[in-house]
């Protein structure tokens, strides 16, 4: 597995927000990207994860088995932020049975109960979204973003909303996804990850 991106460009109403970001990853290799409110952080990790589109430049996905083509992005990625939104009015249980089959999936019991487990909402698995705290909808963000084992984990401020509980969490995910796969994390906040391969900066691409 491996993401190749190659001057990335970002602009909205002749602003530019970034450009020529070109980076390359495989796996068990981390990326940090940082930079101040309104450097672009948040719109670079979309365009990784192919919600967004960039002005200029490109971003692959390449697999052993597929090439560049290959599999859909929406498979191969896992994606934690804090404007992605869960379904409130579904239990965390059933936005995991979602999170697969929009994927294309079978929902796996075994899969879906380990993953609450791993972030401390079991007991509360069948209870409606709407009901939990901030901090326990992001950390169902991560075991929806991981229900379907990707190969690429990219988080948008990990740690937004969390205690220190949460915290311990997601750093036991993040050694995780570097041992398995690939990671890439957008923050302000250089404590939330202090060992990593590559960094951009995005204070420098403007």
């Amino acid at each position: 597995m491996r993401i190749e991106a190659e001057g990335l460009t970002k602009t909205f109403n002749r602003r530019v927000i970034f450009r020529d970001v070109s980076f390359a990853l495989g796996i068990h290799q981390v990326l940090r990207v940082v930079g101040r409110n309104g450097s672009g952080k948040s719109t670079l990790v979309k365009i990784v994860a192919h919600t967004l589109s960039p002005t200029r430049g490109s971003v692959a996905f390449r697999t052993e088995s597929s090439g560049a083509a290959g599999e859909s992005p929406q498979r191969l990625i896992g994606l934690v932020s804090p404007y992605l939104q869960m379904y409130d009015e579904f239990s965390a249980y059933e936005n995991l049975e979602l999170g697969s089959r929009i994927r294309g999936l079978r929902p796996v019991n075994e899969r879906m109960e380990t993953l609450l487990s791993m972030v401390g909402l079991f007991a509360r698995r069948h209870d409606a979204v709407r009901t939990y705290s901030s901090g326990m909808k992001q950390r169902l963000k991560y075991a929806f973003a991981l229900v379907h084992t990707p190969p690429v984990l990219i988080l948008d401020e990990p740690m937004a909303n969390l205690d220190a509980e949460g915290m311990d969490i997601v750093r036991r995910i993040m050694e995780e996804q570097r041992r398995e796969g690939i990671l890439i994390v957008a923050t302000n906040d250089l404590n939330d990850l202090d060992s990593f391969d590559f960094q951009i900066d995005l204070n420098a691409t403007h």
